[in-house]
């Protein structure tokens, strides 16, 4: 039997630091969607929270730290990012979303500066605080982008754009350092 090797959607790449923000891949052991059967939230919300010390999130919210998170991943489903809490319920559909999507991480005092040249959100700290999450486009991109920390960002996209996004935040960044130079 063939056995499968996982290997990362940018090979090579070690991320890149500039203009007071850091960027980097975040490769969690699992990501699970997470989607509830009908009438069944607060049950899954209870077997998540037995099973990862999470709950589900409200809808715009991510909840737990980079180790472990819950984020809200749209109407009526979330995404787990963490260790892989296995078969935790029969009240929802459970996908492991692990080879789908990448998980990238911008964080420093310029990340909402990056973020602002290429997401059509409000990204003031009054507006998208710690604890939001959002999908939005990156570019031309599906993207769900989540606050982890005063200036720490999680953005999730598809697997195959993953060059895509890594070139468009770094040219964000080579952005702002040139005019920062001026």
């Amino acid at each position: 039997m063939t056995e499968l090797v996982a290997v990362s959607a940018s090979p090579g790449w070690s991320g890149k630091s500039i203009a007071g923000a850091r960027f980097g891949a975040f490769e969690p052991q699992a990501i699970l969607s997470v989607a509830p059967f009908a009438g069944a939230g607060a049950e899954v919300s209870q077997a998540l929270q037995q099973a990862t010390g999470l709950p589900l999130p409200e809808v715009g919210e991510c909840l737990g730290t980079d180790a472990a998170g819950v984020i809200w991943f749209g109407r009526g489903q979330a995404m787990f990012i963490g260790p892989d809490p296995g078969r935790f319920t029969q009240a929802a559909a459970l996908t492991d979303q692990s080879d789908a999507w990448t998980v990238l991480r911008l964080e420093g005092r310029r990340a909402r500066d990056v973020l602002a040249r290429l997401v059509p959100l409000d990204l003031r700290p009054s507006a998208f605080a710690q604890g939001q999450s959002a999908r939005s486009e990156l570019g031309h991109m599906m993207l769900s982008l989540s606050c982890t920390g005063a200036d720490v960002f999680l953005l999730m996209v598809m697997r195959s754009m993953t060059k895509t996004a890594i070139h468009e935040i770094e040219a964000a960044m080579e952005n702002i350092a040139a005019r920062d130079a001026l």
